[in-house]
């Protein structure tokens, strides 16, 4: 299989995401509804969590267990480092987001628009937060395409193509995940607020695909899975805040998140099967 075909896979595993985008379009989601989706996107969102903090920590684990110091040593800062930048980085960006919004102002002139003025589907909070989980899923999904890309590197390409088939599947739940705070909040997004977000959380896919065939590189690898595993878990503490808002009873919320976290390992059972 050459190269090209290689990346066009890898591009069809992270464009998946756009199967469930569309549930963002609903109308007239009961409250209920909205809270459910809420929490199963919390659920999701764990389960992404796990899967990539197990992915990341996976060689440093090795190099401990080989007695190779310097590369345990090396994984370990690596991950830490990405984990606070994907974490504590958007709680400060949070932070000087809200000090920079003004409640009001006319636009600035011909030619100053600003950049959410540009992007009028994630000037809300519910916005805000989509924004966050598909630039999140991305990093992830960046991995995954070096995964893609790797395997492909080293003559697997069976393992290349199932990984596509599992990781295909996986970012089908993911476009869910990312407009759970839309349609928790009433928000009903454009399709092209729903193409923008689609492409950001799918889009790395591809380019990670490319990049893995022809660097592999498991510092990067490293870095980039704790840099998406902060970012989740950010947006993982945003949803549960809106969970603890929302007028759902505590056995639907309860239930709702124990689906999510079941239809993220239904969904990696492919990858798991391929030992990865």
């Amino acid at each position: 299989m050459s190269g090209s075909q290689i990346a066009l896979l890898g591009a069809v595993a992270g464009l998946t995401i756009f199967l469930g985008l569309p549930v963002g379009r609903l109308r007239a989601a009961t409250p209920r509804l909205k809270a459910g989706l809420n929490a199963v996107a919390i659920g999701v969102l764990v389960f992404l969590l796990w899967d990539v903090l197990g992915h990341a920590w996976e060689p440093v684990d090795t190099a401990l267990a080989e007695g190779d110091w310097g590369a345990c040593t090396r994984g370990g800062l690596v991950l830490g480092a990405g984990l606070v930048v994907g974490l504590a980085g958007l709680v400060y960006y949070d932070r000087w987001a809200v000090r920079r919004r003004a409640p009001v102002r006319p636009p600035a002139g011909p030619g100053a628009a600003t950049a959410t003025e540009l992007a009028p589907g994630v000037r809300t909070q519910a916005g805000r937060l989509a924004l966050t989980i598909a630039t999140g899923i991305g990093l992830h999904n960046f991995a995954e395409g070096l995964a893609i890309g790797n395997s492909a590197a080293h003559g697997e390409v069976s393992l290349a193509v199932l990984l596509v088939i599992g990781f295909g599947l996986h970012n089908a739940t993911e476009g869910f995940g990312i407009v759970a705070p839309l349609a928790a909040a009433g928000e009903r997004p454009s399709w092209g607020t729903l193409a923008l977000l689609g492409l950001i959380g799918g889009g790395p896919t591809f380019l990670g695909t490319l990049l893995g065939q022809r660097v592999v590189d498991e510092t990067l690898s490293i870095a980039f899975l704790g840099l998406a595993a902060g970012s989740i878990l950010y947006v993982v503490i945003e949803l549960l805040a809106v969970a603890r808002r929302s007028a759902a009873t505590k056995e639907l919320t309860t239930w709702c998140i124990l689906l999510g976290l079941l239809v993220g390992f239904a969904t990696d059972a492919v990858v798991t099967a391929a030992g990865v």
